[in-house]
């Protein structure tokens, strides 16, 4: 076998030593594989987290507070593990072996949930009221498989954008353009999967059985897997650069171990390699920047530096290293602004679903839908918006801004904050129309009042407009102002937004709880929303989201983009 087919084989070697690799590897080419891959990964995922609120609710029996916040705590780790995945694929493994390892524990995550539902003794017993009575055995291997999929999910998010466009040639201006495409076919990939969870699988769970339900996303957790491996030969992989945290933390100590020192007003006197590629493995030159200056002192080197002859990482760092802090520190900023907007998206798997359950849910007078399908109308929206932005908003844009991809990565960020306002006030006030029908007409011990739950589709499908232009906005920021050796580690990153949004909800329903039932009353969230004041709730993150937008404007304004220099190695 040939050098060349043994890399095209097993994905372990960096394209850009071969040409004869690069042109028969990357690009859209190997792209369907990858989006394949996440279109059923994300089918798994939402398979299970869509409708999770109602399993934990009347299978686990579970109050209505509880099961939320076990919703918005468990998604919150599945976007918390990817810094671990991130480390791993940047230090070590690479992009490719950590996709393919963490799927393995989805998979058996996804099997042991499987059997949690299905299987006689591990599955809650129920009465004849439908009442469920879980024991702590069963309740320790429901979690168990959920949380395995937690850490599954946490070795596949921060690779698996990152990787799909490592297949596109940071170097070559034609294979580059078609890269902001990718991020918005890899999101409608998303919703595709989402689209899929949201109406079969949703339906399963409630008219056929929850063994059915999440089996289902087993099966489609193992076709992602064979997705994958599948374009192996197609793939571009670029080596892992080290442990990025070890280069972090070698600037920090440098630079106070040289605090005393003077900066040169020659920023070409700082220490940086000869060599036209940078000292860090997968990773360009990075130009020097004048901000945050004080980290500039790693990179002055000093007589002691040149009496030990070889270069002491823990006292001299390269410009390149220096720079790579740098970025990361630049982006936490608007990184922050992410965790209001995540809050608000998490609502459609929580409180979206409990507002649905207490409306009319018939679509004919012998059909009722799922709430939590109604989801299906946020990926509705996504699936209809990317096209519409790929191929409209982008050329409409492009004239009166000037900009190749019509807006930039900020202001396209900057727009979806500012829906997702909107569809907080849209929740807030058909909350307020609903409880002002359940007055009128004392509905109050009514299960499902005489209010179609379609009136919830706007709320959903302004959500997912804002998505297209926030979530995927950041995917493309995250990605192509990270330095090249920590793409994963700053893809994780993103995601940690989601996960504090989460973790965010969480804290505000407690406080909100506690709060509203110090005098004995029902609260905002009572397990009966009809005693409640749930649009209070919604009119809270409304008015975070504000403020959270102008934050945004705030430091948006100050950001400045990083400059690459030099081809990568």
């Amino acid at each position: 076998m040939a050098e060349d087919d043994k890399y095209v084989k097993d994905g372990t070697v960096d394209y850009r030593n071969n040409p004869a690799i690069k042109k028969e590897t990357g690009t859209w080419r190997a792209c369907p594989y990858i989006l394949g891959n996440e279109c059923c990964e994300r089918l798994a995922y939402y398979g299970i987290n869509t409708n999770l609120v109602n399993y934990l609710k009347f299978q686990m029996n579970e109050s209505s507070v509880v099961a939320v916040n076990n919703v918005t705590n468990w998604s919150g780790t599945c976007y918390v593990t990817p810094l671990l995945g991130a480390f791993l694929a940047d230090a070590y493994l690479g992009r490719y072996w950590t996709i393919a390892a963490f799927s393995i524990i989805y998979v058996f995550g996804m099997t042991v949930l499987t059997l949690s539902a299905s299987v006689h003794g591990l599955k809650p017993p129920c009465d004849d009221n439908n009442t469920c009575h879980p024991k702590g055995i069963q309740i320790g291997i429901f979690y168990l498989g959920l949380y395995l999929i937690a850490l599954g999910t946490g070795g596949i998010k921060p690779c698996v954008s990152s990787f799909g466009a490592d297949q596109f040639d940071d170097s070559d201006e034609t294979e580059k353009k078609k890269k902001s495409s990718f991020f918005n076919w890899f999101y409608f990939s998303i919703n595709i999967g989402a689209l899929v969870a949201s109406t079969v699988l949703v339906w399963i769970q409630t008219n056929v059985g929850w063994g059915w339900g999440f089996g289902i996303p087993a099966v489609a957790m193992a076709v992602a897997v064979v997705s994958f491996f599948s374009g192996t030969r197609l793939y571009r992989n670029q080596k892992p650069g080290g442990s990025p945290l070890t280069r972090i933390f070698q600037v920090i100590v440098a630079s106070f171990r040289k605090f005393k020192v003077k900066i040169p007003r020659d920023s070409s006197l700082l220490y940086e390699t000869v060599d036209e590629e940078s000292a860090v493995q997968g990773s360009r030159k990075l130009d020097h920047t004048e901000q945050l200056s004080f980290f500039d002192k790693a990179a002055v080197e000093t007589q002691s530096d040149k009496i030990k002859g070889s270069v002491n990482p823990w006292s001299l760092c390269t410009v390149t290293q220096v720079e790579e802090l740098k970025s990361i520190i630049r982006l936490l900023p608007i990184w922050a602004t992410g965790i209001i907007f995540s809050s608000v998206y998490s609502q459609m798997g929580t409180l979206f679903v409990l507002q649905g359950n207490t409306m009319d849910l018939h679509m004919t007078n012998s059909f009722e839908i799922p709430s939590a399908s109604l989801s299906l109308f946020d990926t509705i929206s996504v699936i209809f918006w990317v096209p519409v932005y790929d191929r409209v908003i982008v050329a409409l844009a492009r004239k009166f801004t000037g900009h190749k991809n019509g807006f930039t990565q900020l202001q396209r960020i900057a727009i979806g904050l500012v829906i997702s306002i909107f569809a907080m006030l849209i929740a807030g006030t058909l909350e307020m129309v609903r409880l002002r029908t359940v007055g009128e007409h004392n509905y109050y011990e009514m299960k499902h009042i005489p209010m179609s739950i379609f009136w919830q589709v706007p709320q959903y499908f302004v959500i997912g407009c804002a998505e297209v232009f926030t979530f995927i906005g950041q995917l493309e920021f995250f990605y192509e102002q990270a330095p090249d050796a920590m793409r994963s580690l700053c893809s994780a990153l993103s995601l940690i937004t989601t996960a504090l949004g989460n973790y965010l909800s969480t804290l505000l329903v407690n406080i909100v709880t506690d709060m509203s039932t110090r005098n004995g009353g029902h609260g905002w969230i009572p397990d009966n929303l009809n005693y409640g004041h749930l649009h209070y709730f919604f009119w809270l993150l409304a008015v975070l989201s504000v403020l959270n937008f102008g934050f945004f404007l705030f430091v948006a304004k100050f950001y400045t983009y990083k400059k690459a220099i030099g081809p990568s190695s």
